[in-house]
C-alpha cells in the first residue's frame, strides 16, 4: 500500500514550470529518496505535499484519501532551510512548537527531555539557539520535526552541517523511526546515504521525474557486466582467457591478484569460471553494481542532453 501518491502533479511559476506531470508513489512504511540536481522541481513538490502550496493541476492522495488540510498534522516536516528563532531558549522555543503540533505542555516538556537526554544536549535547554553550534541547532531542529510523533515524515537534506560522527547518529535514527513504522521522504544530494537507508526513490530533473524504482532493482537494471575476480598470484597476460572477457584493471596486494573485467552479457560465468579454475585458484568472483552517483550523474547528463 502507498501511503503517499502524486499523479500528474504540474506546478509554474510566472515563465518557469517547476513540475511537469510529476507522478510519484510512496509505500507505507518505507523510506523514499526524493532526488535531482539543484532547481529540479524537489522542493516544490515537498512544499505541494506539505500545502504549503497548491498545484496548477494533478492530485496528491494521502493515507488513501485526497490530501485535506487537517493532513498536515500528521507530517514532520524538517526543511533543507532550517527556521527556528535564534534569540529564544532552546527548551522554551522546542515546547512552543511541540504544543503547535498539539501536545500539551507537560507532555511536550516530557517527550523533549527525553530526546534532550538522548542526544546528550541537556546542558542546552536554557540557552539562547543562536549560541549553539549549526549542528547542535540542526539536533534540535530534528528532535522538533519527530515530537509529535507524526505517521509521515519529510527530511529535506537532514544531515547538512553534521560531522560524521552526528551525521550516523542521525541516520541511525531515521532508521529506528522506519522500524517503528513511519513513513519517510528522504530528500538528498548524498548518494551514499541513498544506498544506506532508501527502499524506493524518483529521480527529478528540469521538472519531470526520469527515473523511478527500488534501490537496488535499479542499481541491477544499470549493471554493465563488469566484475572482480580475485586470485592467487598470477598476470591476466598468463591466463587463457575467453574472447568475450576483456580485462579493465589489474591488481596486485599481500599476494593475491584482482582483475577487474567485462564480459559480454550472452556469456556463461559458470562456464568462465570453470576455465579460470584450471589455471589458479579463485579467491572471489564479484559482480560490481553501478553506485547510486554514478546512476544520477548519468541519467541527469543523459536528460540535459536529450533536451537541447
Amino acid at each position: 500500500m502507498n501511503f503517499l501518491e502524486t499523479e500528474e502533479v504540474v506546478k509554474q511559476f510566472a515563465e518557469h514550470l517547476a513540475l511537469n506531470k510529476v507522478s510519484i508513489q510512496v509505500p507505507e512504511g518505507k523510506i523514499f529518496g526524493l532526488l535531482g540536481p539543484n532547481g529540479a522541481g524537489k522542493t516544490t513538490l515537498i512544499r505541494i505535499i506539505n500545502r504549503i502550496t497548491a498545484p496548477d493541476s494533478g492530485v496528491v492522495r494521502f493515507n488513501g484519501h485526497l490530501s485535506r488540510p487537517e493532513d498536515v498534522y500528521q507530517i514532520g516536516y524538517l526543511p533543507e532551510e532550517r527556521g527556528l528563532y535564534k534569540k529564544m531558549k532552546v527548551g522554551e522555543q522546542a515546547i512552543y512548537l511541540a504544543m503547535l503540533k498539539g501536545l500539551s505542555h507537560a507532555e511536550a516538556k516530557r517527550r523533549l527531555q527525553k530526546w534532550f537526554e538522548k542526544f546528550e544536549i541537556t546542558n542546552w535547554w536554557n540557552r539562547r539557539l543562536e549560541e549553539l553550534s549549526k549542528g547542535m541547532q540542526q539536533k534540535v531542529q530534528f528532535i522538533i520535526t519527530v515530537i509529535h510523533q507524526p505517521d509521515f515524515l519529510i527530511f529535506d537534506e537532514p544531515f547538512s552541517g553534521f560531522d560524521p560522527v552526528n551525521a550516523n547518529l542521525l541516520k541511525q535514527e531515521i532508521l529506528e523511526l522506519k522500524q517503528a513504522g513511519h513513513t519517510i521522504i528522504f530528500s538528498t544530494h548524498n548518494m551514499a546515504s541513498v544506498e544506506e537507508i532508501c527502499d524506493e526513490i524518483a529521480l527529478i530533473n528540469r521538472a519531470e521525474v526520469v527515473l523511478s524504482g527500488n534501490v537496488q532493482d535499479i542499481r541491477n537494471r544499470f549493471k554493465s557486466n563488469t566484475f572482480t575476480l580475485a586470485l592467487r598470484p598470477v598476470t591476466a597476460h598468463s591466463l587463457s582467457l575467453p574472447e568475450t572477457v576483456s580485462v579493465l584493471s589489474q591488481t596486485a596486494k599481500q599476494g593475491v591478484v584482482e582483475l577487474k573485467i567485462k564480459k559480454e552479457a550472452s556469456s556463461s560465468n559458470s562456464s568462465f569460471l570453470s576455465e579460470i579454475g584450471k589455471q589458479t585458484e579463485i579467491l572471489s568472483f564479484t559482480e560490481e553494481l553501478p553506485s547510486m552517483n554514478e546512476i544520477f550523474i548519468n541519467t541527469v547528463s543523459g536528460t540535459n542532453k536529450e533536451s537541447i
